[in-house]
């Protein structure tokens, strides 16, 4: 008597793997699609904190090791820990601005940083406890919220650009030269030819390319620098704790809390989005998990010299692209952001490149970020007189910082690291607001209580 042959349930596309060089090219490609937007953070903060070129070198290293870290956690995951979704991790540009805030609060630049270190370490812990109450109240943070936000995002960094476009040292004089502006537009010209006359791969990596085209004609200006380069070593590990250990100082704390649950918010609406196009719907299982995944890679990346860490929304589109849905392949993007980590010289590149010419890049990449969060505001249902209200007192006080820097100046030095963060004061506004207008005394009827999916569907068309 033959056997019964046994039914085999077919493996779902995120959990297949691929042949190898087709896992290979298509992991390298996420990398290309996300390298601008992790070691833009460190380069920001870095410069800020005044980091000689071996130092700056060394950061830059150290958020690409993390963020490879980061992606293991969320593709590959353990226990509870883990979306187990195609999800690439990297630095947030969230907690950028109010890193750079406390470090123009500090006495003593060179205290800044393990200030920061101790800030996001308690932040992601926090955030890893607060995981599976989160992801049943994020109904608070509808579009109206999270759109408002994200543009806040970017016009916080769009002043970062225009400084790198005038050069790296505001006491040289070619400060503002024609020379560095004629740089950053040269670069940002390349950019947006590469983006309107090609397409795929190449277009997908425009600010990668821009960045190497504006470096390599800024050689015979001599705004380029590759003496960090020749005394990078080939092999090196970022030795933890490299700038001091952790400093605990609850403004900071309380100021990356609020870039935590900014943070949160995103994944999730880019954990719907992305459990969508892969055809894995994301359930409260799953989206616990994933912030699990995101909070847990934040805690330990101080560990190592990084910073938060948090899904990049770029890489749902290249899958949604690509329809290369396989968790592996961005496990393996993972790995080669480890081995560039281990790599100093092939970070110290990145720190070679000249100021105006990451001005330039800027330029398209903060204002992507802004651009993406007016999208997401336009399907906020601005018709509704409240959201409108919402939306303009949240973005005038974020702007304040950035509009008038001195405007908190009688405040105490603790209290200006927060309200120095315009992506903070603006957050909490918006939180704040939208639960008096669209929840408070609206029972269950409140109309902007966005359901999550929704949230996250709106998200992910806007970026």
């Amino acid at each position: 008597m033959s056997a019964q042959p046994v039914d085999v349930a077919p493996v779902h596309p995120v959990d297949g793997k691929l042949p190898v060089l087709k896992t290979a090219t298509s992991g390298l490609q996420h990398v290309a699609a996300m390298y601008a937007g992790v070691v833009a953070p460190p380069l920001i903060v870095g410069a800020a904190a005044g980091l000689s070129g071996t130092d700056l070198t060394f950061l830059t290293g150290a958020c690409l090791f993390t963020a490879g870290l980061a992606t293991f956690l969320q593709t590959l995951g353990f226990w509870k820990v883990g979306a187990r979704l195609p999800f690439v991790n990297g630095v947030t540009f969230a907690g950028v601005a109010p890193m750079t805030a406390i470090i123009a609060s500090a006495k003593d630049k060179s205290e800044a940083l393990p200030v920061i270190f101790g800030a996001v370490m308690v932040a992601g812990l926090l955030g890893f406890l607060a995981a599976p109450v989160f992801c049943k109240a994020v109904r608070f943070f509808p579009p109206v919220v999270t759109g408002t936000v994200i543009t806040l995002i970017g016009v916080s960094l769009l002043p970062v650009a225009f400084g790198w476009a005038q050069g790296p040292d505001p006491s040289a004089h070619d400060h503002g030269s024609t020379t560095n502006l004629a740089l950053a537009g040269t670069t940002l010209l390349i950019v947006l030819l590469l983006r309107r006359f090609t397409r795929g791969f190449v277009k997908q990596i425009a600010v990668l390319l821009g960045l190497v085209a504006g470096t390599l004609i800024a050689i015979p200006s001599g705004a380029t620098d590759f003496s960090p380069v020749a005394a990078a070593d080939l092999v090196g590990f970022p030795t933890p704790f490299h700038f001091g250990a952790p400093r605990f100082h609850i403004a900071a704390i309380l100021s990356m809390c609020v870039v935590m649950v900014v943070s949160m918010t995103e994944s999730t609406a880019d954990m719907l989005a992305l459990g969508e196009i892969v055809e894995r719907p994301c359930d409260e299982r799953t989206i616990a998990a994933g912030l699990r995944a995101d909070t847990l890679g934040s805690a330990l990346s101080p560990l190592f010299n990084g910073f938060m860490c948090s899904a990049f929304a770029q890489n749902i589109g290249l899958v949604a692209m690509t329809r290369v849905r396989s968790r592996f392949v961005v496990a393996f993007g993972g790995g080669f952001l480890v081995l560039m980590g281990l790599c100093p010289a092939a970070a110290s590149l990145i720190a070679a490149v000249p100021r105006p010419v990451l001005g330039g890049a800027g330029v398209v990449l903060f204002g992507s970020v802004a651009a993406s969060g007016i999208q997401t505001l336009v399907r906020a249902g601005l018709d509704k007189d409240d959201n409108v209200l919402i939306v303009a007192v949240s973005l005038a006080v974020g702007i304040v910082p950035i509009t008038a820097p001195d405007f908190y100046h009688a405040f105490p030095g603790t209290a200006r690291i927060v309200l120095d963060s315009g992506i903070s004061t603006g957050c909490v506004t918006a939180v704040l607001l939208n639960l008096v207008f669209n929840h408070l005394g609206r029972g269950g009827d409140a109309r902007d209580a966005t359901h999550p999916r929704e949230a996250g569907e709106e998200l992910a068309s806007a970026r």
